[in-house]
């Protein structure tokens, strides 16, 4: 999948928050990570779409609360090529 990349944050103050969340992905937006930060209360999922309206959609699609919905974009560490991952 050649989309952008979006961060959805879900907040939760509560302490017996869910830690699993259901099922997300369409045809055209993918869920590339999800991880919990337990000390912030905080979800931080990364996926992959065409634009945030289609990401929302696939969201709500999946029964997910978005708090934040953001463009976000990968950083490569210095002295790599994300092209050619034989490269060091």
């Amino acid at each position: 999948m050649t989309g952008r990349l979006f961060a959805l944050e879900q907040y939760d103050c509560s302490p017996e928050a869910d830690t699993s969340l259901p099922a997300f992905g369409t045809l055209d937006c993918r869920l590339v990570a999800a991880v919990r930060i337990s000390a912030d209360d905080v979800v931080i999922a990364l996926v992959e779409g065409a634009d945030a309206d289609r990401v929302a959609a696939a969201a709500e699609a999946a029964d997910w609360r978005v708090d934040r919905l953001l463009a976000a974009r990968w950083i490569y560490p210095p002295h790599t090529d994300p092209t050619n991952p034989d490269l060091p």
